[in-house]
């Protein structure tokens, strides 16, 4: 691909070609023919059609990422956890008497909960490893998109470099070659095949502007592709560290939680029963209030700024609406051509009627 493609509006020459692709750029441009119509018609538009059908790939691809669908399984995990409350453990037993039986009886409801919501966190967790082996897989993909889109662009490089440096070479020798046998015979039949080629070099030229009009998609692709698989490596981190920290952190606090408990129950022997039970919910609460507390906050982070695709967005469109005034800029200009063209037939013509007439 050639080193000068960041936002370039000059056409792609020869020159400005990575050394590998000058060649081939040479070589087809000794097979361009300018005089042949159907060449000037055909030039390039498989080169394009793999641009545009590249597009349509990844605009397929942007349309099927669903990546709500992580969002939603991180933000189950996360109501699933905060169902287990170990406030229900230091619930009031109300007498000494019932202090014993009642601290048996709260671990073991409290530890059936924590199973059954255990068990649908670890098909969550499966949830979210098949979704994370998709990404990897996504962004595996989104690289061989991107050197295919590298590919496409030196291909198209090459087509608009050998176009150029044809069309120069036409301009240069065929058509004042031309010009020169119009003058010297005076012939009309001559006179039109040279407007004919004047005609094909200019519809070339516009052949060219297209192609780089493609180009530029192909340009503004490598940062979309980017864009994509930068979102599936942020949710592929955000998986991990929901599988790998924040649940091996709830269930060590699970533990730590029945821990404290069974030790501040042994406490209330020797104290006031209301005293310690007091105590042990404020203590519980606050630690739970505050693992709960930085794990939504960690969960509820966003992958990417809203106002960053905002600014990609407009800038696409941006580009989108000034490419489309370039073109209807473009089209008013050859049809301003074309009528100067005709003008400059209809004179060439009159003088022609004119050369050979004898003066009175």
């Amino acid at each position: 691909m050639s080193s000068e493609i960041a936002g370039s509006t000059e056409i792609m020459t020869v020159e400005r070609l990575d050394d590998e692709l000058q060649p081939k750029a040479q070589e087809l441009a000794q097979s361009i023919d300018l005089t042949d119509s159907q060449l000037v018609v055909q030039y390039g538009v498989g080169a394009q059609s793999e641009i545009s059908k590249f597009a349509d790939t990844i605009l397929t691809e942007v349309r099927n990422k669903d990546s709500g669908y992580v969002g939603d399984v991180l933000t189950g995990l996360i109501g699933t956890i905060k169902e287990v409350d170990a406030d229900g453990l230091s619930s009031e037993p109300g007498a000494i008497g019932k202090l014993f039986g009642g601290l048996k009886r709260r671990i073991q409801k409290f530890m059936a909960r924590y199973e059954t919501l255990a068990t649908q966190i670890d098909a969550i967790i499966q949830k979210l490893e098949d979704a994370r082996m998709q990404l990897l897989k996504d962004v595996a993909l989104m690289d061989k998109l991107y050197d295919k889109n590298v590919q496409y662009l030196g291909e198209l490089d090459v087509h608009i470099a050998a176009g150029k440096l044809s069309l120069d070479r036409f301009r240069a020798t065929v058509l004042p070659q031309m010009q020169a046998k119009v003058e010297a015979s005076n012939d009309a039949a001559a006179a039109q095949r040279l407007q004919d080629l004047h005609q094909l070099a200019n519809r070339f030229e516009k052949k060219l502007h297209d192609m780089q009009l493609s180009r530029m998609i192909a340009i503004q692709t490598g940062p979309q592709i980017r864009l994509i698989q930068n979102n599936s490596q942020t949710l592929v981190e955000k998986i991990q560290s929901s599988v790998l920290t924040t649940i091996p952190l709830w269930k060590n606090q699970i533990v730590i939680a029945i821990s404290l408990f069974r030790q501040k129950s042994a406490l209330e022997i020797q104290r006031r029963v209301s005293d310690t039970t007091n105590e042990l919910l404020q203590k519980n609460s606050a630690m739970l209030k505050q693992v709960s507390g930085g794990v939504a906050r960690e969960s509820e982070r966003g992958i990417v700024e809203i106002e960053t695709l905002r600014k990609v967005n407009a800038d696409l469109i941006g580009t989108i609406e000034e490419t489309l005034s370039i073109q209807s800029e473009g089209r008013r200009t050859r049809a301003e051509a074309e009528r100067e063209l005709a003008k400059m037939e209809d004179e060439l013509k009159e003088r022609l009627k004119t050369i050979g007439t004898p003066e009175a």
